[in-house]
Parts: structure tokens; sequence; C-alpha cells
């Protein structure tokens, strides 16, 4: 599929040449600061430096005090309290943090993780029944519930209470929850909106050991979930979030928790120095595949085990979830490639929707990415869950999805998530109106340039920039992620060496020896991108996007450049 390469704006070259000289570094650098909203040396500082002080007072979110009035008056008088949360790795890793934390300080703590094919995504009413069965009376539920007006009232009227950390967008209505913890509420006058349903639950427990004198320091070492949260639900690096994935990673590569360290060990991460590229591929598809294939109780456990041989045990079982999960996703990956190559109708639409009831539920929001990977178009895939259609959508850069369904939401029984990626549910008889409906919407607000994709590079570079240095002072932009991605440059007019070649298992990726017009040389990879061989194979000249990383082989670190489209010179 082509890509179009859009270079970004430069910024103002006043404010570009102001901080360069503020900071003593090169212009490429102040220019990449600068397209990251970064223009003096304060705000510079802050980002290459992140602190623990620069969070955020928990109690600037609406309902906090409330919430941890009620955690304090729930331990006073010895209630239990369960720790509820989603079935994904941003809930589960909310569930693990704040119950490590309550336990630490109170006995009468459980945790509950709902089916996600008995149950499905959020509150349900087994989850409340459990609570009563089990004389729980305060329900604290992470990253779920802000559209839980009616089993709150199905709670309340149990005389169960809730306590609500979310960070999805409010419906029309917030539920009548003790206290509703959400940064995206219209009244909240939280600073930052974009935290994970993770990092709201550590903004509880930051708030909690606040008011009872807890010292900081213990809250630490629970940075490492919010880490993964962030890592693994896509959501901005920047501000809050950036402070939390610098301290979260840190904790990881220092000192991991058993149920973490086991993950790395599994994965073979445990030697290697982590960044959010790892969790984001590594690590959180392993505690989302309990959640997908079995249940999410699992990586709750996992999470929270007190030694590391008890929590290996457990990462082998969930590990073998994840292997499971491969191969279901491979398998209805095939089936709906061959339901579109094969139906014009959809080849030629705006938006895609496949329905197989046979589909595990598990998988499809993996599946709906894959369509995007080929079709680049926004996708809904359903399947049949408890005698609904049930399915996971996502959309491509640009488009909002969830306003998408919104204009559908008529023949909805329920739907929610963000921008790029929602759920949703509905009778099987309206499948064919809402794939009518959405492609109606989708047709009528996608742009053109939303249907193409796009490579954002940040500016270009000639090879005798890349130095050691450059590199050395690029990797202080980490953690990398959605607002501070990892820098993509391109470079013109290079040539193959001899040393070019085909590689991987079916010669799907081409390793590269590049050489500029003055003779210098560097190596890059492509991946999955053989069909490009032609280009650089016929002497002509050709460019290059791409980002600079370091490749560790046989103890040895070299540059490399991760190659992310080729064009011949003449087509850029």
């Amino acid at each position: 599929m082509e890509k179009r390469w859009l270079i970004r704006e430069q910024g103002e070259r006043n404010e570009v040449e102001a901080l360069r000289d503020a900071l003593n570094v090169d212009l490429v650098i102040s220019t990449l600061l600068v397209q990251r909203g970064i223009k003096t040396f304060d705000e510079a500082k802050s980002f290459f430096r992140p602190q623990l002080e620069d969070l955020h007072d928990p109690f600037l979110m609406e309902d906090m005090t409330q919430a941890v009035d009620r955690i304090g008056s729930a331990m006073n008088r010895h209630e239990k309290i369960l720790v509820y949360g989603d079935y994904d790795v941003d809930g589960t890793t909310a569930v693990a943090l704040v119950y490590s934390f309550l336990t630490k300080h109170y006995d009468n703590v459980g945790f509950y993780i709902p089916d996600r094919y008995s149950e499905g995504y959020g509150v349900s009413s087994k989850g409340i029944q459990y609570a009563k069965e089990n004389n729980y009376s305060l329900i604290i539920a992470l990253d779920c519930g802000i559209k839980a007006v009616d089993k709150v009232k199905e709670a309340s009227k149990l005389d169960i209470d809730f306590i609500i950390c979310d960070h999805h967008t409010p419906g029309d209505e917030i539920p009548g929850a003790v206290a509703v913890l959400d940064p995206k509420r219209k009244d909240c006058n939280y600073p930052f909106k974009e935290l994970s349903g993770c990092g709201v639950g550590f903004k509880l427990v930051q708030a909690f050991a606040k008011i009872h004198d807890i010292p900081f320091d213990e809250l630490i070492p629970l940075l490492e979930f919010v880490a993964v949260s962030i890592a693994s639900d896509i959501v901005q690096i920047i501000d809050e979030n950036r402070t939390l994935a610098h301290f979260g990673l840190k904790q990881l590569n220092e000192n991991p928790n058993p149920g973490l360290k086991s993950i790395l060990k599994i994965a073979n991460l445990d030697k290697k120095e982590l960044d959010i590229t790892e969790l984001v591929f590594k690590v959180g598809p392993r505690i989302n595949a309990a959640g997908r294939m079995k249940s999410g109780s699992s990586s709750v456990e996992l999470l929270i085990a007190d030694s590391f041989t008890k929590a290996y045990t457990l990462c082998n079982k969930v590990n073998g979830y994840n292997i499971d999960r491969r191969k279901v996703d491979q398998e209805i990956t095939g089936q709906a490639l061959q339901m579109i190559s094969g139906n014009p109708k959809l080849l030629n639409s705006k938006s895609t929707v496949l329905f197989n009831p046979d589909w595990h539920k598990g998988v499809i929001g993996i599946v709906a990415s894959r369509m995007i990977e080929t079709y680049f178009k926004p996708t809904v895939i359903l399947t049949s869950s408890n005698g609904f259609a049930t399915g996971s959508a996502r959309s491509v850069p640009g488009f909002d999805l969830y306003k998408a369904m919104q204009s559908c939401s008529h023949l909805l029984e329920n739907y929610g998530g963000h921008m790029y990626a929602a759920g949703l549910t509905l009778k099987t008889e309206n499948v064919e109106s809402f794939t009518e409906c959405f492609e109606k919407v989708v047709s009528e607000t996608i742009t053109e340039d939303q249907q193409v994709p796009v490579i954002n590079i940040d500016m270009e570079l000639q090879l005798n920039q890349i130095t050691e240095k450059f590199v050395r002072i690029l990797k202080q932009f980490r953690p990398f992620g959605p607002e501070n991605m990892a820098p993509v440059f391109a470079s013109r007019n290079l040539y193959s060496g001899q040393g070019t070649r085909l590689v991987g298992g079916n010669g799907e990726h081409i390793k590269l020896e590049l050489f500029s017009d003055d003779g210098l040389s560097m190596q890059a990879i492509a991946f999955n991108q053989s069909h490009n061989y032609d280009v650089i194979h016929k002497g002509q000249s050709f460019d290059i996007c791409y980002t600079i990383e370091e490749n560790v082989f046989m103890g040895k670190t070299t540059l490399q450049l991760n190659i992310k489209d080729i064009k011949a010179s003449e087509e850029l």
C-alpha cells in the first residue's frame, strides 16, 4: 500500500534558535523539542529530567475527597472492600496496583475481574451479586464504570457502595456512586485528562497515602503497573503520563515485582533495558492473553504473586494463553481477509464491518487492527456472545470512531471507548442496519487524507549528522509514545551497497548497506518490505524514512536505521 510522506512543521526559526542556544544543542535537537511544544529551558529540563514532584495533586480530581473518606470509613468499620477491574491490561494492572496497596494497610480486601464471555465489559450484575454473597459493602471499580448508571443503582439497593475510577468518556449521566473519579468529567478540573485507568487508580492511592501520612516512597514500586498500562492502553506519553512512565520503567529495569519479573524472564527481556516498545509488544500481550482466552483473574494473580517461584508457575500458564491467542488470531485474520478480498462491495467501501458468530471474542480487537494494516479503513469486527452481536472497533489516524458510533447508537445496546478504539454490543438482527449506518457516517465524514496511510516525518537528515552524540541525546527523548513518538527522519539520494540482501524466513525483510554521495555508509533494516527490493537494487538513488536505533548483536552495539518506507528519489 502506497504511503504518503508528510514532513512536519519545523517551528518558528527564532524559537528553535533560542532553544538551541539555551541548551547548547544542535539545531536538529532544538527543532525536535519545539515540534513537541517544548520552547524554554525550564520546559526542556522537565522533559529530559522528569521529577516525581511534578505529579499533580490528586485532590484536584473531582470527588477525590469523598473517595478517600469512604475507603477510610470502610476500614474503620471493618467492611469488606472489593477491587473490581476490566479484564484487559489497563484493568488488571489497575486492580493489581490498588489491591497491592490496600492489602498492605488492611486485611479485608478481595478482587474481582468479570468474565469477558459470560459478563462482558464493565460492571456486571454477576459481579454485584458476587459482592453481595461475599459480604462486600464497597466496590472500587477500575478502568470501567463511568457508564454504569443502572448497575450502581442495582448495587445501592443491596447496600453496596461504589467508587468509580475510570478514564473513558462519560455519558450524559454520571453514575450515582459515592465518588466518580474520571478526569474526562466535564465538571472535573484535574489538569491532565489523559491518564490510563491504572493511572486514575494510582491517583486514588496517592491521595489516600497523603491523607494517612503514608510515605510516598511506598508508592514508587507501584509505578511499574502504571507504566505497563500507559504503554498497553496507548495513551499520550506527555505531562503526568511521561513522569509516571519514566519512573515506572525505572522500577521495572531495576527491581520488578515477582510477577512482572517472571514475564520479563519468559519473554527473554530480563537482561535488556526496557522501553515502552517492549511493554507494548512483549509484556502487555501476555497480561492481556488471560482475559482474552480464559480469565483476567489469572493475570491479577500473577501480578500480585509474593514470590518468584509462585509467579513463574503462574506466568507459564498465562504464557500458554498467549500462545493460544496467537494461533486463534492468525486463523481469524486469514478468514477476515478472505471475506474482504472476495467481496467487491467491501473492497470499495469506506469502512469495514465483518460479522462471524463463530469467531473468538477474545481476539476480535486484534483482528480489527490487522484489517486496518491491510485496508486502512475504520473497522468493526463482530461475533456472537450471550445472544447478541458484540465486537471491537478500530480507527485510522484522525478519524473519530467514538463519534461515528454515537451516530449509530440507536442501533446499539451499548458502546464505549475512545477516538481510536471502541467496543459495542447490538442485537444480531441489527447487524446489517448498523453496517449500512456506519458506512454512511464514515463515507460522509472521513477525509481523503484519512484514507491514505501517512508517515509523519520530523525532519530531513544527512547521514553524517547521525553521530553517537546525537543518538545519545535522542535517547533522552524516551519514553516514546503518542504525542512523543520516536523521531522519524528522511534521507535522500542514497545508494545500496553489496551488503544489501533479503533476510527472514521467507525473505520478507531487507538488510541494507546504505551509502550517501559523500561515501558515508550506514546499516539499516526494512521489515516486511521485500516489495521495495527492486527499487533499491537498480543502481538508482532512493529516499528513505526511518527511526534510529541501537542494534545489539553478540554483545556489540551498533547504530542502525529502522526503515519505515522506501521510494525512488524522484517520487518524493
